[in-house]
């Protein structure tokens, strides 16, 4: 195109043909695509190349921005009223009212890197730039240069350096402000001199008289806009608007430079230099090095300005912790601690011939030259990158340089790691979250995903020599390039996922009266349910109790029961008296989240119950008001109250408390952590571990407390989250699920907890992990296996084989009303006794969508029901999406699924103590396996916290049909508390029989001793 005139380049501009735009933005429609809605009257004008051998942009400047985006430059530019933006290199911003120095429209793939402030827009790339115009008109040139203050007139266009000759107007003078033809002529006349030129935007030069070959040249020569003034322009490449003082009044001080220094009146030479004094201790200039030969040989550049100078830039450096700095253009200043991208020498010192902005004696680089100091005589010029290929961690191998398609990402998970992205970093983020696909991208960008998605997506390899992007964190190292992977596979099985011929079974079991959010399995081996007040039939009484015996006789199968306040997001633990009474704490708004409610079961299977809650809130409630609390009983028998809200979305509630309250005195224990994670931390997980003190898991953070004090002991390493967040979290709203792994006698390998799914603020991006940690392990540290799928809101069910079921939930969103979509309709077991990575088998599908408020207990026979859903997730057109859930179903495991018969026992005593040694008779195993004993708490489940958690398999001994159990040894292995007692036959367990074990240490069943109540006694 040539050095455009403005004129012409708006003509340009406007003839860019509109298939090139649209090219522009299909190519990059998927990953980068310029804002359909743009500042004001600004349009984009495509891509277009840098000028030869100079910006195409000559007016302000912004560089290093670490936040810049398409909308932030144009905004910049409109500020210092300019024409036209550009976007250059990821962080550049280049403002102007005239295109320059041969710059032309460029293909719309070589604008491909992102902006560093939002990933989705283009910000050109190595010597190009995503050009934007206001629509203004361009400023005419000059047909003739006009008469200006202090008499100087016009002395016409002069062609500076001809011939290399060297300057025109030799001193180069610092002016008050930005450079326009008043403040240049204003510095010249001030230091004496009747000379005054104005030269590539931003440059002031001052003489005596015109030397060195200066002559004439062609108005439309001198085509730079001035820095200091967009409707004058201020000479060109090699070219000076110059002007001539007429007056009699000059000041007799020329010969000073003008601001410059040096030279002389009478055309002495000026020249600029490097600076070799005063700078920082052990800072020195070391050359003059090529720029962008291969791309930036900095790896940060720092915003433009126009008081740069060699000891700022390297001040700003220091500060920064840099070895080298670099100045370029006169107005930039790059840090770093190597140089990249090939970088070398130049040939010729004297091409750092640009005056620093700030200091016009001192030597600030040149076009595409860096003038560079450093606090090291040695400095390390890393080579042009090159894919890594050997020394890769694991089992990774390089694949190829993927393409990227036009419509969805390949790999589904973007990392953005601005500075520091490499392709190592990337394979052991991906690999460490269980994915064995990584490819690196836009040089700052790692995308994890799965190999089956290259074909999955249409992917395609393309030439090795499409990657050509560092990466910024191993410059050596290519990280892929515009729409181009540098990817590579894991070889082998990073996840060993079963699919077993044996999968189990979802079955219909009774239709619902109650959408519960809370699901229990007292000791009468019935189910009671509690529902959120306003949820269900309109008659409902918001409390139900199922006998899983009369399923087939609906009318006898569910018993009404009443509550007085509503339970909505309390919280139900089953509580150690004999009677294994279910106390309920916490509720919704005002009265009834002070709530305590009492449920004592009675009755057997088959026959009609008769007790009903218990609640007098005049008589007895908590001592603050709680919504979204978790319950847990201690190692000493008393009830452990933390967390949750004031009331319904109000503040939180960031403390503990303990059942019974003692007469005159409260229990209230500050907890600052949960305060400061506030309202990510509701429903914490609470487990008692061997030692008697307590795990507290919330948000994505653990640590141990003390069970008296509750001071802590240790607080843990933050729980993993997601691949590409670290800030998932695992309770609710961002809602995972907890329970510890089984505990095995002699009881001398620490416990371990697991704790599965999650989500993220914002998006909702459901977490796809599990992770478990021994928490009184020495060092104790987090292990993470992928699932099979992303989830949260899901149920993890004990089963008496040892195994766990994980089930319900959605792939998307967050707990709440309408904040999830995409159900997660598969049931996952997980078998901690294979090896990590193995330990997932996939089951069956249920039709049943199973979210907000839905919950699963194990049921006595080893089946495990399935409840609830409450979601309230409506249809664009306000239909209901996900309804209100009555159905009930069960999950038949895959160990009752093969039909066998179950084993059989008679137990007689029911009542444990520690270390006691008990007998079971008539032991009958029908398949002659491997006989097992196993104990699962007692629990109650809501909202994925599944509240008294616990699997013991204990010492026995057997002879003929009768076995010796030998209960556990203390209340750190196990809380006192119910649990249902499992014999298995190899893999097929018993109907459970109910124990206490630990007795009632705290005498609970003497409480509470008040109106409204009934106590069992102890």
């Amino acid at each position: 195109m040539g050095i455009l005139g403005t004129l012409s380049l708006a003509l340009a501009l406007a003839a860019i043909p509109a298939s090139h735009a649209s090219e522009h933005i299909h190519t990059l429609e998927r990953r980068v695509s310029v804002p359909t809605t743009l500042p004001g009257t600004w349009v984009s004008k495509g891509c277009i190349t840098e000028g030869n051998g100079g910006r195409a942009l000559q007016g302000a400047t912004s560089a290093g921005n670490s936040t810049m985006t398409i909308e932030s430059c144009i905004n910049f530019c409109a500020a210092g009223n300019w024409d036209f933006a550009g976007a250059e290199f990821a962080d550049e911003c280049y403002c102007g009212n005239a295109i320059l120095l041969g710059a032309t429209n460029a293909t719309s793939t070589d604008c491909n890197m992102a902006c560093a402030g939002n990933a989705n827009e283009p910000c050109g790339g190595p010597n190009r730039l995503n050009l934007f115009s206001s629509g203004k008109t361009p400023p005419p040139l000059p047909a003739s240069c006009r008469a200006l203050e202090n008499g100087f007139p016009s002395d016409a266009i002069r062609a500076d350096n001809v011939n290399g000759q060297g300057r025109a107007i030799l001193n180069p003078t610092t002016v008050t402000g930005l450079v326009s033809i008043e403040t240049c002529t204003t510095a010249c006349f001030n230091a004496g001199f009747g000379i005054a030129g104005t030269e590539f935007a931003d440059e002031c030069y001052c003489a005596s008289a015109i030397g060195n070959g200066g002559a004439p040249a062609a108005a439309g020569d001198c085509n730079m806009v001035c820095a200091g003034n967009s409707t004058e322009f201020c000479g060109g490449p090699n070219r000076l608007n110059a002007y001539n003082y007429t007056g009699t009044d000059l000041p007799t001080t020329g010969g000073g430079g003008g601001g410059g220094g040096g030279g002389g009146g009478g055309g002495g030479t000026l020249t600029v230099f490097p600076v070799l004094s005063g700078l920082p201790t052990g800072w020195a200039y070391n050359a003059c090095w090529v720029d962008n030969a291969h791309g930036r040989i900095f790896d940060l550049g720092l915003p433009g300005s126009t008081t740069n100078t060699v000891e700022s830039c390297v001040a700003q450096c220091v500060a920064q912790n840099f070895t080298i700095a670099g100045m370029e253009f006169s107005d930039e200043c790059y840090c770093g601690d190597t140089l990249v991208d090939g970088a070398v020498i130049a040939s010729d010192p004297t091409t750092c011939n640009m005056g620093c902005a700030g200091n016009a004696t001192e030597a600030c680089g040149g076009p595409n030259r860096l003038s560079v100091y450093a606090s090291t005589k040695t400095i390390t010029a890393l080579p042009v990158p090159t894919a890594m290929t050997t020394g890769l961690p694991g089992s990774w191998t390089y694949a190829g340089c993927l393409r990227e398609n036009t419509t969805t990402r390949i790999f589904p998970n973007q990392i953005i790691w601005i500075g520091n992205n490499s392709a190592l970093a990337c394979m052991n983020q991906c690999a460490a979250f269980g994915y064995p696909a990584a490819g690196v991208e836009f040089g700052q960008e790692c995308y994890c995903g799965d190999i089956t998605d290259v074909a999955a997506q249409n992917g395609v390899f393309g030439a090795a020599s499409e990657c050509t992007t560092p990466c910024p964190g191993d410059p050596i190292h290519l990280c892929g390039d515009g729409d181009r992977l540098s990817t590579y596979f894991w070889n082998g099985t990073m996840n060993d996922w079963k699919t077993p011929t044996n999968i189990g079974q979802y079955e219909f079991f009774v239709p619902g009266v109650v959408v519960p959010l809370i699901a229990t399995v007292g000791i009468n081996n019935k189910i009671t349910f509690l529902e959120k007040g306003g949820t269900g039939f309109p008659n409902s009484t918001g409390a139900y109790e199922l006998d899983p015996s009369l399923v087939s006789e609906f009318s006898l199968a569910w018993r009404e029961m009443h509550i007085k306040t509503d339970v909505f997001c309390s919280g139900s633990v089953i509580m150690p008296d004999k009677a294994g009474r279910i106390i309920n704490v916490g509720g919704w708004s005002l009265q009834s989240t002070f709530g305590v409610r009492l449920y004592t079961p009675n009755g057997v299977l088959g026959t009609n119950s008769t007790n009903d809650w218990e609640e007098n809130f005049e008589e007895l409630s908590l001592q603050v008001g709680r919504w979204y609390p978790s319950a847990a009983v201690l190692s000493n028998g008393s009830i452990l109250v933390i967390g949750g809200e004031t009331g319904s979305n109000a503040a939180p509630q960031p403390n503990l408390e303990i059942l019974p309250t003692p007469t005159g005195g409260s229990t209230i224990v500050p907890l600052d952590w949960l305060a400061r994670t506030d309202p990510n931390n509701l429903y914490p997980f609470v487990i008692v571990l061997p030692s008697k003190n307590l795990f507290i898991g919330y948000f994505n953070e653990a640590r141990i407390l003390e069970p008296v004090t509750f001071n802590t002991v240790l607080q843990l390493p933050n729980i993993p989250g997601s691949v590409n967040n670290f800030l998932a979290g695992r309770t609710y709203p961002l809602e995972g699920s907890a329970v510890p792994l089984p505990q095995f006698a002699p009881y001398t390998d620490p416990l371990r907890v697991l704790i599965c799914g999650g989500s993220t603020n914002g998006g909702g991006f459901a977490v796809d992990n599990c992770v478990t940690i021994a928490p009184e392990a020495p060092n104790a540290t987090w292990t993470l296996e992928r699932m099979p799928s992303k989830r949260v809101m899901p149920n993890i069910v004990s089963l008496p084989d040892g195994t766990f079921m994980i089930l319900n939930g959605a792939l998307q969103g967050v707990a709440g009303f309408g904040l999830a979509t995409d159900p997660n309709l598969n049931a996952l077991l997980y078998d901690p006794t294979q090896a990590v990575g193995s330990r997932f088998s996939i089951l069956n599908n249920t039709i049943v969508a199973r979210m907000y408020h839905s919950e699963a207990v194990l049921m006595p026979d080893g089946r495990v029901l399935i409840s609830g859903s409450d979601p309230q997730t409506d249809n664009p057109d306000g239909t209901v999406k996900y309804p209100e859930e009555f159905r009930i179903e069960v999950y038949i495991p895959p160990y009752l699924n093969q039909g066998f018969k179950q084993p059989t026992f008679t137990l007689s005593a029911s009542d444990w103590t520690y270390s006691q040694q008990v007998q079971i008779t008539n032991v009958k195993l029908f398949q002659g396996g491997t006989l097992r004993v196993s104990l699962v708490a007692a629990t109650s489940s809501t909202h994925g916290n599944t509240m008294g958690a616990r699997t013991i398999f204990p010492a026995f001994t057997c002879g003929g049909t009768t076995c010796t159990i030998t209960a556990p040894p203390n209340a750190g292995v196990s809380p006192p508390g119910w649990h249902q007692l499992f014999i298995l036959d190899g893999p097929t367990p018993s109907h459970s029989q109910w124990v206490r074990i630990g007795g009632d240490p705290s005498q609970l069943g003497n409480w509470p001793n008040l109106p409204g109540f009934t106590v069992p006694g102890v």
